[in-house]
């Protein structure tokens, strides 16, 4: 592959950043294919003498892509280029579900299973009288090895029995219609917010990275709600889409 340097241009006269031209430019290169996914790039000290930029330039720049998604900088291996985010359609499907479809390699890690009683939201949204049983999981999910999603996830007690070795290796509606449960209808709201100490930690991301948040409540046979999710994505790394039809 041709020199990254051949293939950036930097216009010193121009009133763009110098380092906006630097990520604007190898954002380009990454989402043509021509920088793909596990391409090793070369130092900031190097790229910035190259470059004939300072070194706090050429961090931004890099930093800049490295907030979108698009490079990651890992330990003793440096920076690299990565697989471009995942971006999924809105319909009532699970996220593991989509991950095997488009061959991300969905793997995921109990954080915690337990049964707790409903309260306050949670038994708003399934229609349950405060205290009733409900089971609740956590789970940290990844797409080709890279942590994507924090789900968490309420159901009644009495719709089916969970173990966690079928959660680590089965998504969630998956289980469900296994047990003839029947999934109908979906109410969904989608947001975004600042992400915690704890969530950072567990996505992999940097301090006060932004997530995107996502309650949704399933209703199966004769509107009975079946299960409650609010979840966190990496907004770094993930994207909702859907699709709009004028009338």
């Amino acid at each position: 592959m041709e020199s990254i340097t051949r293939l950036i241009s930097i216009d010193r006269n121009s009133p763009v950043p110098l380092y906006f031209q630097v990520a604007q430019q190898l954002q380009q290169l990454i989402e043509s294919g021509t920088l793909p996914p596990g391409t090793q790039l070369e130092n900031e000290i190097a790229l910035a003498e190259k470059f004939g930029l300072s070194r706090p330039t050429m961090r931004q720049a890099m930093q800049h892509l490295v907030d979108k998604g698009l490079l990651a900088r890992k330990r003793g291996v440096g920076t690299q280029v990565v697989n471009n985010r995942v971006r999924r359609q809105i319909e009532l499907t699970s996220l593991f579900e989509d991950l095997k479809r488009d061959d991300r390699r969905p793997r995921t890690e109990v954080l915690s299973l337990e049964t707790v009683p409903a309260a306050g939201a949670v038994a708003v949204a399934l229609g349950l009288e405060p205290g009733t049983p409900t089971v609740a999981l956590r789970r940290l999910r990844y797409a080709d090895d890279d942590p994507i999603a924090v789900l968490h996830n309420h159901l009644p007690a009495d719709l089916l029995t969970l173990a966690e070795d079928d959660l680590a290796e089965h998504g969630l509606y998956e289980l469900l219609k296994r047990a003839g449960v029947s999934l109908r209808t979906a109410r969904q709201t989608i947001g975004a917010r600042r992400a915690t100490a704890a969530e950072t930690r567990l996505l992999g991301e940097s301090r006060g990275a932004t997530v995107l948040t996502m309650e949704r409540t399933v209703q199966g046979d004769g509107g009975r709600p079946v299960e409650f999710g609010s979840h966190l994505y990496r907004a770094s790394r993930y994207s909702f889409e859907m699709s709009l039809t004028a009338h």
